[in-house]
């Protein structure tokens, strides 16, 4: 008989999961803190029309954008199916563009102030005497920086 025995049947070692609940807690916690949640419901039907010449923006902050389309089947008894302006998360006046402005630049620092854009989101089968209401209230409201959204052009 020899002194040394071989080692049968003998896997390998099992994974220790001890530390997989803080891994998952971890992810969890990672993924509430990066989350951007829609700060507005989208109540209108919006077609953006393509573009080839596109620039992005780069401080989304600074940005306020003003939407222009039909409203969608859920809102179409309350508001019709003409086109309408959404500034924020309400159907709006042109009227109120002003005041949707002014609450904007409160909000923003003074130095960047004159960085504000307001970006145009347009459904592509409204007519532009709409639009050009818009640009008209924006332009007395001292808003001169006008940007249109588009998508770009599939290849």
């Amino acid at each position: 008989m020899s002194k040394f025995k071989r080692k049968t049947g003998k896997g390998s070692p099992k994974v220790n999961t001890a530390s997989l609940p803080d891994i998952v807690f971890m992810l969890l916690f990672f993924f509430m803190v990066v989350t951007v949640m829609r700060d507005a419901e989208l109540k209108l039907s919006i077609t953006t029309p393509y573009a080839t010449e596109l620039t992005k923006l780069e401080k989304k902050s600074l940005v306020n954008y003003l939407l222009i389309g039909k409203p969608i089947i859920r809102y179409q008894d309350l508001y019709g199916t003409a086109p309408r302006l959404q500034l924020g998360d309400k159907i709006s006046t042109i009227a109120d563009i002003p005041i949707f402005l002014e609450k904007h630049r409160i909000r923003v620092s003074e130095n960047q102030r004159p960085s504000i854009t307001s970006s145009l989101k347009i459904d592509g089968r409204v007519t532009m005497g709409i639009v050009q209401d818009i640009k008209t209230q924006l332009r007395k409201s001292n808003q001169l920086k006008v940007n249109y959204s588009a998508k770009k052009r599939p290849q």
